[in-house]
């Protein structure tokens, strides 16, 4: 904070702090975001959602007006998103990004692939005709949900933090999403095996598949007027249940963007997971983001014990990331899309007042509320000091 505390006072040259008013969010600027039920008080995944209209009441009450969402069963049909968004207009609200899924058989290269491919450019397709400006998906042979545990902020009286092992031994029957099954032996999680339904696949496999894809849709996206974000692997553990991850390092998100060279194939820059993997977030959106391939971005902050293998994911002013660096960046380089302060911390007051989902040790509405102040702080910071 206390970068970013000296940052806020730099005003441009000839202009007195003073009197310079803030500088807010508009048409050129990044767009702070949440998800359409995140103003919810159970709030995560898993998790029951607030009434659609009063999760968009207690979003606007922030003082936020862009949201994300997930997509419905593809192919995606153009009367069905533009009820969507409508709703969410009506509320005060622009959808900016919708997270696409259902073509695991395009991820896997096997049988359908190219009927699920079809599905996804109609999709894209649809999104284009509502105006929809952004789509994201994941490309995981396996997510490495199993090393994942809730774990006390040592300093702040009872907050929760999302913590992650790869040496974790998780024993049958655990009670995370991808967790241990009943039928398996007590192992860490580095070590655990295949999953029939994925199988284990190599870098090589998992580039090809991603390759075809890409050459397949992006043109499309192009002439939509979408572009796609991929979200990097998260946990960005070295391999899961027998399988690499094509993008669980930032050299495998710069050859990503490389297969087909448009601003249609980008990434979602989670500069929580680059400083994950050791990485320097600063730099590393730099990169990105001035070649104009951060198509979306989530700002969140972590402890790092190990490189790809033991992290805390904490309260975003108190880990490791410079977040108004980052942000500096972002402004720097004119990104205009969303940033989504994801991953909220667990408080008491959210737990007091409905059922946690997603993540152990995360939150909801009121951590979500600090995130945004948090957030829009830097953002005002970083827009007066450059």
């Amino acid at each position: 904070m206390q970068t970013a505390g000296v940052a806020a006072l730099a005003v441009p040259s000839g202009a007195s702090g003073a009197t310079t008013p803030a500088r807010f969010e508009g048409k050129d600027t990044p767009k702070i975001a949440l998800a359409t039920g995140d103003g919810g008080n159970s709030g995560g995944r898993g998790a029951p959602a607030a009434p659609v209209v009063d999760s968009a009441r207690r979003i606007r009450q922030l003082g936020v007006e862009w949201v994300l969402g997930g997509g419905p069963p593809i192919p995606w049909d153009e009367a069905r998103l533009k009820e969507q968004i409508d709703r969410l207009k009506a509320s005060g609200l622009t959808l900016g990004n919708l997270m696409i899924g259902g073509f695991n058989n395009a991820i896997y290269g096997r049988p359908g692939r190219d009927e699920e491919i079809e599905k996804v450019i109609a999709s894209i397709r649809a999104a284009g005709k509502v105006g929809l400006p952004v789509i994201e998906y994941n490309w995981y042979a396996h997510r490495t949900t199993e090393g994942y545990f809730e774990e006390p902020d040592p300093v702040r009286a009872g907050v929760s933090w999302t913590g992650f092992d790869y040496d974790l031994v998780r024993a049958p029957g655990g009670n995370y999403m991808g967790a241990v099954a009943p039928e398996e032996a007590a192992v860490k999680v580095r070590d655990l095996p295949p999953l029939a339904n994925e199988g284990a696949h190599t870098l090589a496999e998992m580039w090809s598949t991603i390759t075809y894809f890409l050459k397949r849709v992006v043109p499309e996206a192009e002439k939509a007027g979408v572009r796609l974000a991929l979200h990097p692997n998260d946990p960005p553990a070295p391999v899961s249940r027998g399988s690499q991850q094509i993008m669980g390092s930032v050299e495998g998100w710069k050859h990503l963007i490389g297969i087909v060279n448009s601003p249609a194939n980008g990434i979602t820059f989670d500069c929580g997971v680059t400083r994950e993997m050791g990485e320097d977030p600063v730099a590393t959106c730099a990169y990105f983001a001035s070649r104009d391939r951060i198509n979306h971005m989530h700002f969140r902050n972590v402890k790092v014990v190990k490189p790809y293998e033991r992290y805390s994911e904490v309260m975003i002013d108190e880990g490791e990331n410079n977040m108004f660096l980052v942000m500096r960046e972002l402004v720097k380089h004119k990104y205009t899309r969303e940033i989504y302060p994801e991953h909220p911390r667990g408080l008491d007051y959210d737990r007091e007042h409905g059922r946690i989902g997603g993540y152990p040790g995360g939150g909801s509405y009121a951590s979500f509320a600090f995130q945004v102040g948090y957030t829009r702080a830097m953002m005002q910071a970083a827009l007066m000091s450059v």
